[in-house]
């Protein structure tokens, strides 16, 4: 298992703010680029907001919790809470969605996939650097 010092909350927190903004960049693309990036996007935000409550967590742990979190928030979509809950915050139209789209399972499995496979090699390097081999 990983000690909890190898992950950095502080640039964790630095990487979902980036993901944010780059997140409302990419929502604005038109059709499906947009559709797709955003997705994918939100699933690596869950990834880094998931590894920041837990720093010593394995890639392929925040990865599937990750996409079960966005499936989640997805599939609840085929229900009338996200469209109350925007309806009375608007702003959460951001988080929750209000309408489900299947396409939008695979970008979070496209998302989660590809942060746990940089996180895993980031910590591939981090301790062949570690330990000077």
């Amino acid at each position: 298992m990983r000690s909890a010092t190898t992950r950095s909350r502080p640039l964790l927190v630095l990487g979902a703010a980036a993901t944010i903004a780059v997140g409302l960049v990419a929502h604005r693309l038109p059709g499906l680029l947009g559709d797709m990036l955003g997705g994918a996007l939100y699933a690596v935000l869950i990834y880094l907001l998931l590894a920041v409550l837990r720093p010593a967590a394995r890639p392929v742990v925040l990865a599937v919790a990750a996409l079960a979190v966005c499936t989640v928030v997805e599939l609840a979509q085929l229900t009338d809470g996200p469209r109350t809950a925007v309806a009375a915050v608007p702003v959460l139209r951001l988080v929750l969605g209000t309408t489900f789209s299947a396409p939008d399972l695979l970008a979070y499995a496209l998302g989660a996939v590809g942060a746990g496979g940089v996180d895993a090699l980031a910590t591939i390097r981090m301790r062949r650097a570690q330990t000077g081999a």
